[in-house]
């Protein structure tokens, strides 16, 4: 049986919350029992902040290159104010960073071939800006994945996919690049600049 952590449990909540935020509910929680409990339970009270600072540390791992919730939005705004051809090149610049070698495409259904490793993927990025997003894109990049023989693809936009596209992508295993994900990628070039 695989554990699931309930979602909207306080170690899940403090898991997607800043890591400083758990590192304070541990403070706090050591200060409180070294105050309030009686000196024979004291450390086994203090003890108890323990799984606060641990959480504090893996967020703050799962965090150390992802931006802020203020960067992240200025990054996403940043990428909505661009045309294409800008936004194109700073995605460019993106998978280069991380390691990929980046083709465009003047094929409809994808702009990118994106190869590392000996491994193929295919990106979408031209409606980035749109404010709804469809299976029909999606659809549309699935089969040219197929047709190409490539051995992923990935669908960037900054609004959130609409239900039935999401179920879509979630059953194909695509990957869907918006929000923080997409604003941990544009920041990449951003962090390399001297």
């Amino acid at each position: 049986m695989k554990f699931k952590m309930a979602e909207n449990s306080l170690f899940a909540i403090l898991l997607r919350s800043r890591w400083w935020i758990s590192f304070l509910v541990g403070a706090g929680w050591a200060l409180l029992a070294a105050a309030l409990v009686p000196q024979p339970y004291k450390m086994v009270a203090i003890l108890g902040s323990l799984p606060f600072w641990a959480l504090g540390f893996i967020a703050f791992v799962r965090q150390y290159d992802q931006p802020t919730p203020a960067q992240q939005q200025a990054l996403l705004e940043d990428a909505a104010s661009k045309n294409w051809s800008e936004f194109a090149s700073h995605l460019d610049r993106a998978w280069q960073v991380e390691g990929y070698e980046v083709q465009r495409s003047k094929d409809a259904a994808f702009d990118f071939v994106l190869r590392r490793q000996g491994k193929t993927t295919l990106a979408s990025a031209k409606r980035w800006k749109a404010a709804t997003h469809g299976v029909e894109p999606l659809r549309a990049l699935q089969q040219a994945m197929d047709k190409q023989g490539a051995d992923a693809c990935a669908y960037i936009c900054i609004a959130p996919l609409q239900d039935t596209a999401q179920r879509f992508a979630d059953e194909q295993n695509m990957a869907v690049l918006s929000g923080l994900t997409l604003a941990t990628l544009l920041q990449k070039p951003l962090m390399q600049q001297p």
